[in-house]
């Protein structure tokens, strides 16, 4: 029995998928719920499981092609049916590697992708047979690896057939390169297949990015699905949300002492560092419940006040923006955001975040401080009031309220709003309330 596979519907707004990679060939064998194909969308990336036992059949979408929703994109014989007659012509691109989706480097020229199809060249050999070593690892992996400045040819996959997974990469991070060369190098099985792992500093890295994926000057970097989405939808939300912007200055200083005193304590009782973004985000949300205009979205029947205040986190990846969600955060204390917080931006930077992960946020915070910016104007996640921001927290010398001068920590937050949901009033009140909570906090407390 022939067992159709369809695009899956990955959230309740997708209406499209990208096949990111084929885990799976023509004629492999593959069991019920083992994931055999990488799908991409705007949001997330996800395996897919196969609903069956059995051997597949044919594959009908390529490597990098988008399709709507419910599209076939496979097809599977299940265990105990008569093999089918494999189709005269060649299948369309997974039964032979495809060129790296879009996300990891541009189509190549026509020369070079017969020759890595196949009639492979005897001068392209050796950099075809490091590229499908790249090909071994999701898009997800591969950017996690980036991250780690981890050349991905170097390390042996622990995943199906070989597959470089996201724990061997953090686990070649955590050894270091040198010690992720040497490792490749132990367990490589013959000559041919160390051949088929080069050293970095011989492989080209592919037109357009480095070899850890760095954009190389006077090149094209193409556009991956996300960033073509995260495009339109930052120029849509220009465009339909008339955006103010308003800043207030912060003295963190006592703030800055207590996060210093529990770090420590919290990183090892946790696991997750304790940065001062759970302190603003706690701050953030008592402000909302204060002004839930701002915890408010824009509708032709009238403003909708959110009855759930669910906060995203603005996460910057090499490739790409994600917002992943914090439900319910006023329900939280700041122990409860900083792990909630932490398990969202590991899961981020591992490629792992669900669909789930990324829906329903009512309002969005930003911690650009991280890299040093001094004042920003973010752009509204669309569907939202606002986006407030964390800038840097610098040390400088105040004028204190009997006339002193005191060394303290400042930092800027920065509001973008839509002024179709609020005014200047209500905007500049939220970060009043918001710079009055922050300065109340520490030195002591609870988490």
């Amino acid at each position: 029995m022939a067992t159709t596979i369809t695009m899956p519907q990955l959230g309740e707004t997708v209406t499209e998928g990208t096949v990111a990679q084929w885990l799976k060939r023509v004629g492999d064998s593959v069991e019920k719920y083992e994931a055999f194909v990488e799908v991409s969308t705007d949001k997330v990336n996800a395996e897919v499981p196969s609903p069956v036992t059995g051997t597949i059949r044919e594959v009908l979408v390529k490597e990098g092609e988008t399709v709507a929703t419910g599209t076939p994109i496979a097809v599977i014989d299940e265990v105990g049916a008569a093999p089918a007659n494999a189709p005269s012509a060649a299948p369309a691109a997974p039964a032979v590697p495809e060129a790296p989706p879009a996300s990891a480097a541009p189509s190549a020229p026509p020369a070079q992708t017969a020759s890595s199809n196949g009639a492979r060249g005897n001068g392209a050999g050796a950099a075809a047979d490091a590229d499908a070593v790249l090909r071994g690892a999701s898009p997800a992996v591969r950017r996690l690896a980036r991250e780690h400045h981890i050349d991905i040819r170097t390390i042996r996959g622990s995943g199906t057939n070989g597959r470089v997974t996201a724990d061997d990469v953090l686990t070649a991070a955590r050894m270091g390169p040198s010690a992720a060369v040497g490792q490749a190098i132990a367990s490589a099985a013959s000559p041919a297949e160390a051949a088929a792992a080069p050293p970095a500093s011989k492989a080209a890295p592919p037109s357009g990015t480095s070899t850890y994926g760095e954009p190389i000057p006077g090149t094209i970097v193409p556009l991956n699905q996300a960033r073509r989405i995260i495009a339109e939808r930052m120029v849509e939300s220009k465009h339909t949300a008339p955006h103010a912007w308003s800043m207030v200055e912060i003295d963190v200083t006592n703030v800055w002492k207590w996060r210093a005193r529990e770090k420590d304590r919290f990183e090892r009782e946790t696991g997750y560092k304790l940065t001062l973004l759970p302190f603003f985000m706690r701050a953030v949300v008592e402000s909302l419940a204060a002004f839930p205009l701002m915890n408010a979205r824009f509708t032709p029947d009238g403003i909708y006040v959110n009855k759930d205040v669910n906060l995203g986190i603005a996460i910057g990846l090499a490739t790409n923006l994600v917002v992943p969600v914090i439900k319910h955060a006023d329900q939280l204390s700041i122990k409860g955001l900083a792990i909630a917080g932490g398990e969202l931006i590991d899961k981020a930077r591992r490629g792992k975040l669900g669909v789930d992960d990324l829906a329903g946020g009512t309002f969005t915070v930003n911690n650009n401080g991280a890299n040093g910016s001094w004042a920003s104007a973010p752009i509204i996640n669309g569907g939202q009031a606002g986006i407030v921001t964390m800038e840097t927290v610098v040390k400088k010398p105040v004028v204190r309220d009997d006339d002193s001068i005191a060394i303290r920590q400042m930092m800027n937050s920065c509001l973008s709003l839509d002024h179709r949901v609020v005014d200047g009033y209500v905007a500049s009140g939220f970060l009043a309330d918001l710079k009055r909570r922050l300065e109340k906090m520490g030195p002591d407390g609870a988490l």
